[in-house]
């Protein structure tokens, strides 16, 4: 017997703000029958095939400290720094550049709320390599 992730959740102090920024870095889509509305304090997203959802909580704790769980994201098109345009463009702002000169690497960013997430290369750039 095993388990699987349901989805995955995000302790926040505006569900709302926060869904609607991870659903414009994401592309991801609200549950037509249960749409996100500001004050709402569970906000969930998904993506278009529902395969992965992501769930925005209210509470009443303030960030802390660095995350132990975060958000690995890959460009589905274009390229690494491309997206790393559109998500500072978006709101993100970097914290640290862990690019390196052959082109691997990554850059670390932040949400609204200061959750930290990374920017991998597209899978293109990591097969031409």
């Amino acid at each position: 017997m095993t388990s699987f992730i349901s989805h995955t959740t995000v302790d926040c102090a505006d569900a709302y703000t926060l869904s609607r920024w991870w659903q414009g870095v994401l592309d991801y889509v609200e549950d037509a029958d249960d749409p996100n509305l500001p004050g709402h304090e569970e906000c969930l997203i998904m993506s278009r095939d529902g395969s992965h959802k992501v769930l925005f909580i209210d509470v009443p704790d303030i960030k802390q400290g660095k995350n132990r769980i975060h958000f690995d994201l890959r460009p589905a098109e274009g390229t690494r720094d491309e997206e790393l345009a559109r998500l500072i463009d978006h709101g993100a702002k970097p914290i640290d550049d862990l690019r390196r000169p052959d082109g691997t690497g990554w850059v670390v960013l932040t949400d609204p709320e200061g959750n930290e997430f990374c920017i991998l290369r597209s899978q293109a750039e990591v097969e031409a390599s």
